[in-house]
């Protein structure tokens, strides 16, 4: 698994890179839930920030964001990609919901 330091990525503008947590493996009255039924995870932890977006009045707004944060965000927010064999997700900076203490 690739460690915010030696993924190859950086993203633009306002976009944040982010690993999506995995939740434990679920079993509901003994059955298995294959991977295609379980529903995609909502939390994940920050492994790039972009340098923020460029304001209307041309000055950086700084992203809000910093590596390491966990994070909630939107269930079909982003774009997901595969990167140094991994599944991250790469989305807005407004799109996260909120950061988990």
């Amino acid at each position: 698994m690739a460690t915010a330091t030696d993924l190859k990525v950086k993203p633009l503008a306002d976009r944040v890179v982010v690993k999506p947590l995995e939740d434990a493996e679920q079993m509901r009255g003994g059955l298995y839930i294959p991977d295609t039924a379980k529903e995609k995870p909502q939390q994940g932890e920050v492994v790039a920030v972009g340098p923020g977006k460029v304001g209307d009045d041309g000055k950086r707004v700084q992203p809000e964001l910093k590596v390491g944060d966990k994070v909630l965000y939107g269930k079909y927010s982003g774009t997901e990609v595969a990167l140094d064999g991994g599944q991250y997700l790469i989305l807005r900076e407004s799109d996260v919901l909120a950061v988990i203490d």
